[in-house]
């Protein structure tokens, strides 16, 4: 296995990845860090989000610059304020032991005197977004005539948000014998052109496929009919409990209508788009990257340049226009190695559209239906318990233990436990038992279609047992390693564990009908690690979710709450509410009158 001090970096570079415990380099970190250390070479680097970009440029810059002299010799272009921020700071920790280098930020939102002051004070490094540069450029507020170094950071989302003109200008600008190095996810026809123009016979590596998915992310669709699009995105959160995901929309004004629909129905949402000020696009990112919003309800350029940690689920509330978009939105999750799934929630219309899709990210999707009321009641009752168990005890509360007693007396032990799970599981219960199943009756016809292609993946109900298994995502599996764990310990072929759904402590899986006696009988007395390994047969063999009874462990819930009276989802404690239409939905007080929001869209 490959260790950074093999790539060629200076010590100074080394302590600081020593500070930041990185032990090994990431696959677009090997391929690109030696390659631009050993020469003055252009390079085109095709790797998705989340693969340590970053850092591949970030090394070979810092250690090829004079840290000595105080003019301006790397430039950085990024898509959005966030990610030019994120750069900025990463380059300044990759940076911390090397004297006299500086790296500063220019972006729109902010102070231009207070930032042609920063560099005239002296900036090695500058990362910047490309409006604001060519606005600096123009007013002769930094000079880039003497560059040495040109990176071109998430190059096509730079592209495909309109800043094709600012580049082509930003880079007319530049010396013609620099060293530009462009890093990108995908290859679109602007790209190509932007390297053809302004790059000299450059190298090119590429990370996995190109154009393709990350082997990382799960994809699965979800057909409905058009008014049942927002019940289930409902449904979907509720099979989660656990969710920290993104949620597309493709216009501004139905990111802010689900967004606000979310919370009045009590769900810890909120929304990213254009409209909104820089400030509040800051409240809102803060409180998505402290988890006190599970979902970011996000346009498709207000999302660009996001980079927070294990984001569990990308939904796509709507599909997006282009297919490289769709790259895109997938790659927020599945990040840095982990696991994660991106859902498309379509109709039937849209159908062609998946296969597309799969052409363009060389991944299948699997077909999955939406959960049944009884699925997410099961799901949420086994999440309540391991919550439940899970719970530090308040030492506050003894003081009040002899007064509770007297009220509980006479209740036995087993009666005491349906009571208090009662509490919030009836809630959910009696939501779901008036909902009707809202998956398209026609959703597995293209699997039918795929005949024997995808068997593993998208074998028939009829013929098809779900289980439950009482280990999850605390005992360290993701549906990745979980999938191995069950092919490997059962000795079954690569294609018969399917539809595998990790939750906190418990999971479910499919296998086909024939191998349930051999699963059921090696599971009899199984022990890992001295805990004993439960499987049963679920009752709810749809494979959305569900399952029957079992020793399930103790689960870490993320969320805090109080119960719902809309079902679905328990209302946040930290009473999260929208503000005004075209403002950011984040922490703050219900808004009155929220229901002037309704629409007679197909997503409500």
């Amino acid at each position: 296995m490959t260790k950074f001090e093999e790539l060629g970096l200076s010590q100074p570079l080394l302590d600081a990845v020593k500070d930041m415990g990185f032990e090994t380099p990431s696959e677009v970190q090997e391929k690109a860090i030696p390659l631009l250390l050993e020469s003055e070479i252009d390079l085109v680097a095709l790797a998705q989000t989340g693969t340590g970009k970053t850092a591949a440029f970030g090394f070979p810059l810092i250690q090829k610059l004079d840290s000595a002299s105080r003019t301006t010799q790397g430039l950085i272009l990024s898509p959005t304020r966030e990610l030019c921020l994120q750069i900025t700071n990463e380059i300044q920790a990759y940076s911390k032991y090397v004297k006299g280098l500086n790296t500063v930020a220019i972006y729109g939102g902010a102070s231009i005197t207070d930032q042609a002051r920063q560099i005239k004070r002296g900036a090695q490094i500058v990362v910047a977004t490309p409006g604001r540069m060519k606005d600096m450029i123009s007013r002769g507020l930094v000079d880039i005539t003497k560059i040495d170094y040109c990176i071109l950071d998430e190059a096509d989302e730079m592209l495909n948000m309109g800043f094709f003109e600012d580049i082509k200008d930003i880079l007319s600008n530049t010396p013609k014998d620099k060293s530009t190095w462009l890093f990108s996810a995908t290859m679109p026809r602007e790209v190509a052109t932007i390297a053809k123009k302004f790059m000299n016979n450059p190298t090119e590596i590429t990370v996995g496929a190109k154009n393709a998915g990350t082997s990382t992310v799960q994809h699965e669709y979800y057909v409905v009919g058009g008014r049942d699009r927002y019940p289930a995105l409902k449904r979907l959160a509720d099979a989660n409990p656990d969710i920290f995901s993104v949620v597309f929309c493709r216009t501004k004004r139905d990111t802010q209508r689900v967004a606000e629909k979310l919370i009045e129905d009590g769900y810890s949402a909120g929304a990213l788009h254009g409209d909104l000020s820089q400030n509040q696009r800051d409240l809102v990112m803060n409180s998505f990257r402290k988890k006190q919003i599970q979902m970011l309800v996000a346009t498709d350029v207000a999302a660009r340049g996001i980079d927070v940690d294990d984001i569990t689920h990308v939904i796509n509330y709507q599909l997006p226009d282009e297919i490289e978009t769709y790259t895109h939105r997938s790659g927020r999750t599945g990040r840095a190695g982990k696991s994660g799934i991106s859902m498309v929630i379509i109709t039937r219309s849209e159908m062609r559209k998946i296969n597309a899709m799969e052409k363009k990210i060389q991944q299948a999707f699997l077909s999955k239906k939406i959960p049944t009321g009884i699925e997410i009641c099961e799901i949420q009752l086994y999440h309540l318990a391991n919550k439940i168990k899970d719970t530090k005890i308040n030492k506050d509360v003894e003081n009040y233990l002899p007064a509770i007693n007297d009220v509980l007396e006479g209740i036995d032990r087993d009666e005491l436990i349906k009571k208090i799970v009662s509490v919030e599981f009836t809630r959910f219960s009696n939501y779901y038992n008036k909902t009707k199943d809202i998956s398209s009756s026609d959703d597995r016809g293209r699997d039918r279609e795929r005949g024997d292609r995808d068997r593993g993946e998208n074998a028939p109900s009829n013929g098809s047992v779900r289980y439950f298994i009482n280990v999850g995502e605390k005992d360290g599996y993701d549906w990745m390693s979980l999938k191995d764990f069950l092919r490997d310990t059962l000795s079954l072929g690569k294609d018969d564990v399917y539809k595998v759904d990790t939750k906190d402590s418990f999971s479910f899986f499919n296998t086909e009908a024939e191998h349930t006696e051999q699963i059921l009988s090696f599971f009899t007395d199984f022990k890992l690690e001295g805990r004993f390994i439960n499987v049963e047969v679920s009752k709810n063999p749809g494979g959305s979710g569900g399952g029957n009874r079992g020793r399930s462990g103790g689960g870490r819930g993320r969320s805090d709450r109080d119960s719902s009276d809309r079902g679905g989802r328990s209302r946040s404690r930290d009473n999260n509410r929208s503000s005004s239409r075209g403002k950011s939905s984040h922490s703050g007080k219900r808004r009155s009158g929220s229901s002037s929001s309704k629409s007679r869209s197909d997503f409500f």
